[in-house]
This record gives C-alpha cells, structure tokens and sequence, in this order.
C-alpha cells in the first residue's frame, strides 16, 4: 500500500513539473534554432540561416558576434564545439584552445612571486584559438563563405549600439584598461570624464578590428580569385592571421606591452579535430570534451549518479541535493588532480576515471548522511590494469588542503551574512571577510558564453568559447583581445601532475560544450557560462529533463545547487585563494526551511541565491513531431530565435 502512494504522489510531482509555468517562453521551430548570449548575436545566427546557412554556419556567425560585442570573449579567446554530423551520424570535437607560449614556464612565474599565473594583462595570454577553430568548423562543415558568415559580426565593428552589461563591464575595469594603451583608445571613449566607458545604446566603433576581419576577408577573396576551393581560401583568412600581417602586429603589440607570444608561437598553433569523450546514462549517450577540459566531470558525475534511485529521492530533496554534493565532490576531488592537456601525459588516466567499475567503488564511498570535508581524488589506475605513478603527489596536496591549518583558505562568509556585513561590517574583520566572499564568488562563476545551433537536415552545433573577456589587453592595432586563459595552468604538481604549466601545452578549462544522443539520434545539445559552476549547472539540468521530465525550458530555469568544495580554475593570487571550501554550499533562496535545517545538521555551510541555474542554453531535438525546441535561462541576456 505505501509503495502503492508513494508512486501515486511521485506521479503528480512529476505532472506538476511538467505543467509548471516558466518565466520565459520555450522556443519552437520547424526549421532551424539559434541560441546564444546576446540578442543581436542570436540575430546574426537567424541572418545566417536565412541566407541559407546550416547549422555550422549560424553557430560561427554568432561566434563571430559575440566576439565583436565582448560578450565575455574576444577574438583572441578560445573556441571548443561538439558538431553532430547526420551525414556520417558522429560527434565531431573541435579543439580550438591556445597553448602557452615560448618561455611560460613555471620558473619563470614563479621568479616573480606568482603562485598562479596572472589574472589579466599580456602574461595571461595563451595564442588565440578563435579565429582558426571559426575558419575550420565553417571550412570543414559549413556552407556558407567566410565574407558571408563574418558579415553581421564586420557590421557590428563597424559601429552597433553598445548594450549597459558590457558598457558597465569596461567602465569597472577601466584601472586596468588605463594600463594598456590599445585598449584604452578602443574602449574608454569618453577621456577624462567621470564616465569613460561607453553609455549604453551608445554607438560603439572598432575600427581596429574591422580592419583585421576585413584582412581575413580579403585572403578568402583572394584565393577564390586564384581558384583556390573554398576550404582552401578559409584556410588561407586562417593563415593570414597566425603568419601574416595580422600575426606580426599581434606579436609586436604583445611585446610592446610585456608579453611572451612569439610569431613561432602563432604559426605553430592548430585547431584540433579530435574524438570527444562518451558515457551512457539511462540509455541515453552523453558526449564531452577530451580532460584538457572540465567536461568530463560531468561523465564521471552520470556514471556514479547512475547507481542511485534519483527519482525516488525526488527533485532537489535533502537527499537528492545530499547525493549530487557528494558525487561532485568525487568528480571534482579527479578533475583538480588528474585532468590535463592529453598530449603531455604519458600515464593518461580518463580510461580508469570513466570505468563503470571505478564509479560504483565512488559510489560506494559516498556517506548518505553526513557531508565529508575530506574528499580525495580516487585512483583509477586498477581499472585499466595498471599502477597510479602519482601517488606520491597526494601526500603534499593534502598538506595544500589541509582546512584545518597549511594553506587554509580565507574567512568563508555566506552569501547572505556578506550582504548583512557589507550594509552593517560592525568590524574590519567582518567587512574583510565579506569583500573576500565577493571575490571568490567572481572567480568560482567568471562568465563566458555559449552557442546552440540545429537545422532541420540533422546538424547540431554546441560551443563555448570564452577568452579575452573584459577588461582585456588589445594586441597592439589589430583590435584582437589577448586570452586570459594561462591562469588555469598550476605551477606545482602536487596541485595537479597534468596541468603543469609548458610552453606549446594546453591548460586544463573549464569551457564544456554538451550534446546528447538517444537511440543514436540528436537529443540534447547544451552549455553554460560561468567558470567551475559549468558542468554543475549542465549535470543538474540533464537530469532535470532526463530523470525529472522537465521540458528544455522548464529545466533551465529550474533551481540547481553549487557546490565550492573544488580548486578554483581561474583567478586569486596565492593558493589559498583557490582552496576548496568544505561543505560550502549554494541554494536557491525558495529551499524550504526543514531541507535548509536538515543540511546544516549534515555539515553543510549554507548561502542563496534568486537564480541558481546558469544561464543556461540548450536545444531540444523533438523527434516524435520533427521540431526543434529551444531553451535559455530567466537571467542573463541570453537569448535564441527559432523558425
């Protein structure tokens, strides 16, 4: 008889999920989907596809405009995509991240008292990965020219009514800006005044950068001129910025300025076309980026996930939010030691990581009724018969996370108490200890975007690019925004043996495009902006939809948890800065007081927060009606159109 109710009162949960009232609209479409972080860069994907472009092509242009606008990138960013391909019915992976350039090693950044790498300026910068991962996604699978794709985002340079979050963003980090003189003449537009930054609405010019994609143009035009196909005059706008004029005014800006890049440096760089990685959860193939990426912790999530009753625990109990603390605990506690750039490893341990076999021991490990502080990286190496070479490491990192003495990181003050503290500081201490909130919650959510794109014949695009975010250094005229991506390299092993700081090495991201197949057929594609919450937003989200039948909408406005007990990847200066936070944790402000009560007993440090989900953005593949379903989250300015 009681299982008898509890089915009965889980169904009618299950009918108020999907019945409920989201904020904002689902998108619909026949045709085709276009979604990503700004309004008029959604435009450029809707021009694109209305002048005959597939999938490929909207998601470059739209790449391409976020660029241009700053939407937390810029063109000297780094690009990662996942491409569903229906001609061959595979997921193609793109790697189009920069690599450290000639002398960043971790003696050098040592030499001058950094734990880290810098957090902005020329010696933040990996070389830029955007312009050749667009030139090769459009050569290898678009349709469209590269003139016609570039189009909106050249128009946009030309001059395009700034929007307030970017116009605010330069104005806060205009002390920065000052410090570099090709930013400072693009983006402070008002010398002097109490406002230097652009008002919004206000018509803001590139000319710089109009002139480097007009090169890039122009190279195209040129080679079709000289009967060049058309792969080969893409590729030839590629080459003409990493060893061309382009390449030499980067490099001679970036030294001017204080930085490593070398013309070597460009010209040996490539995007990379590679297998992405893969588990199956509920029948259901979730793929990810290679570990030179966080998106495998999402994998290894799902599979550990999998050996427990989601549903009967029910959608954001104390259970439920218990079970998904602890398993990112795991994930995370393998993905800050044993995640790097896969090419300088020659102990690779993702096979162990992503073992089913290696998930059930984690899961086992997991204690239902008390929060552990002491999660550790596991080891996988068994799981593919052989023997863990790092081992040795983990003795000094536990004197690194030692919360109870070496290398304790600052005060944590809840997100609530902080604004009390900051209105009422009452003490220096107190006030100190709110500011350091502020600062960790920039450096755990530091934002990027994403870019969603689907047509009706099959193709299915998921990006997320990021890099050279405000306030950034331009390389000298060219317009083009320096990466500050070097700052997710360590400089010691025993923080993480795969991600050691060297030259020609990619650091390990946070940047995770995800798409999903179900019976071999596009299902999901999605991605996040902000930092290490990324896959925690896109793992809660997934199973949303998958274990919780929300629709694409429904399940991006949900409320989704954090968690901080995790190395920061980006920002601080010192490694208590990055330290994890034992049994800190984010909820949304709508958690009921018995769930608030019931964590607290279970050791958690409990903060809120209105909106607890991303934004996030994803495309729904409707198979049973041939459509497209499009999804952003209630916050932020993401936006989509769908036809």
């Amino acid at each position: 008889m009681r299982h008898v109710l509890f089915c009965a009162v889980l169904l009618l949960f299950t009918r108020s999920l999907h019945a409920q009232q989201t904020q904002k609209p689902p998108l619909h479409g026949k045709n085709w989907m276009a979604v990503t972080g700004k309004p008029l860069a959604a435009t450029a994907g809707a021009m694109t596809f209305q002048r005959g472009g597939n999938a490929v092509d909207a998601a470059c242009a739209m790449l391409a405009a976020t660029c241009t606008m700053w939407d937390v990138l810029s063109w000297g960013g780094e690009t990662q995509a996942l491409i569903y391909n229906p001609k061959t019915g595979k997921v193609i992976a793109i790697n189009a991240l920069g690599v450290a350039p000639t002398g960043a090693t971790p003696s050098f950044f040592k030499g001058k008292g950094y734990d880290f790498p810098p957090e902005y300026g020329p010696l933040a910068a990996v070389t830029p990965g955007t312009p050749g991962g667009l030139c090769y996604m459009l050569a290898e699978y678009g349709t469209l020219s590269l003139k016609e794709v570039l189009a909106p985002a050249m128009e946009m340079a030309a001059g395009y009514p700034i929007e307030a979050q970017t116009a605010n963003s330069i104005e806060r980090g205009k002390s920065y800006i000052r410090q570099w003189p090709y930013s400072k003449a693009v983006f402070l537009t008002h010398p002097g005044e109490k406002r230097e930054a652009p008002e919004a609405g206000e018509i803001f010019v590139q000319k710089d950068l109009l002139a480097t994609l007009t090169k890039m143009v122009e190279a195209e035009q040129t080679a079709l001129k000289n009967h060049k196909s058309r792969k080969e005059a893409i590729m030839a706008a590629s080459s003409r910025f990493y060893t061309g004029d382009i390449a030499r005014e980067f490099v001679r800006g970036c030294h001017e300025q204080g930085g490593l890049i070398t013309l070597e440096d460009l010209a040996n760089w490539k995007p990379v076309e590679e297998e992405p990685l893969h588990v199956n959860y509920r029948g259901i193939e979730v793929y990810k980026l290679q570990e030179w990426t966080q998106g495998p912790m999402l994998l290894q999530s799902l599979n550990i996930l999998e050996n427990f009753n989601l549903k009967e625990m029910g959608y954001n109990s104390t259970q439920y939010i218990h079970t998904l603390y602890q398993t990112m605990n795991l994930t995370f506690a393998d993905r800050d030691f044993y995640y790097g750039d896969p090419r300088f490893n020659k102990n690779p341990a993702i096979k162990g990581l992503l073992n089913k076999e290696y998930a059930k021991a984690r899961a086992k490990q997991i204690n239902p009724d008390r929060n552990d502080p002491d999660a550790t990286p596991g080891d996988p190496y068994p799981y593919i018969g052989k023997t863990n070479p790092y081992l040795h490491f983990l003795g000094e990192r536990r004197k690194l996370t030692d919360t109870t003495g070496n290398a304790k990181p600052d005060k944590f003050v809840p997100k609530h108490d902080a604004a009390i503290l900051l209105k009422n500081p009452g003490t220096a201490d107190a006030y100190a200890a709110a500011v350091t909130d502020s600062a960790y919650r920039d450096r755990l959510w530091r934002g990027t975007t994403s870019v969603e794109a689907a047509d009706k014949d099959g193709w299915v695009v998921s990006i997320t690019p990021s890099g050279g975010w405000l306030p950034a250094c331009i390389a000298g005229k060219t317009g083009v925004g320096m990466s500050q991506r070097l700052q997710s390299f360590v400089l010691d092993s025993a923080l993480n043996p795969f991600n050691v700081i060297a030259p020609g090495k990619r650091p390990r991201v946070t940047l995770t495009p995800s798409l999903a197949l179900k019976e071999g057929k596009p299902f999901l594609s999605f991605a996040v902006q902000g930092g290490d919450t990324q896959d925690q937003n896109l793992l809660q989200f997934f199973l949303n939809m998958v274990d919780f039948n929300m629709t694409v909408q429904q399940a991006t406005e949900a409320a989704n948890i954090n968690t901080n007990q995790l190395w920061l990847s980006l920002g601080g200066t010192k490694i208590s800065d990055r330290a994890p936070r034992p049994g800190s944790i984010l909820l949304n402000n709508n958690t009921t007081e018995t769930t608030r009560k019931a964590l607290e007993k279970m050791g958690y440090n409990l903060s809120f927060g209105d909106r607890t989900s991303g934004p996030i953005n994803a495309i729904y593949i409707d198979r049973a009606h041939g459509t497209l379903w499009g999804g952003s989250s209630n916050h932020g300015e993401d936006y989509g159109i769908g036809w």
